[in-house]
């Protein structure tokens, strides 16, 4: 198991940055592949992006491709959302989740989740 704790959410201006992180419980974080996605009031969650275990590839969203990027630092047990570029539609509860099989963009393949952090951006 793992335990995931979301960090670095805030208020921000449209064009601003933020970095999230996660940081997760355990020995074996670099086993798991770790997800961001985000949930705005009234909206399904949505996926952000996802990072793999080993060579640590990822993807993205279109709507933030090109402004988000995700890293991981497996020596901290920590992954790592860069957000630039900050829209008001960003404007949302983030989470990370982490899951040892799939690398996916869909909620039901990630069987753990941090409690979330909340990103507000001002236009």
């Amino acid at each position: 198991q793992v335990q995931l704790v979301e960090s670095g959410g805030g208020l921000v201006q449209a064009g601003g940055s933020l970095r999230l992180s996660c940081a997760a419980s355990g020995r074996t974080f670099s086993n798991y592949n770790m997800g961001w996605f985000r949930q705005a009031p009234g909206k399904e969650r949505e996926f952000v992006g996802a990072i793999s275990n080993g060579r640590g590839s990822t993807y993205y969203a279109d709507s933030v491709k090109g402004r988000f990027t995700i890293s991981r630092d497996n020596a901290k047990n920590t992954v790592y959302l860069q957000m630039n570029s900050l829209k008001s539609e960003d404007t949302a509860v983030y989470y990370c989740a982490a899951d040892l099989r799939w690398y996916g963009s869909t909620p039901g393949e990630y069987d753990y989740w941090g409690q979330g952090t909340q990103v507000t951006v001002s236009s």
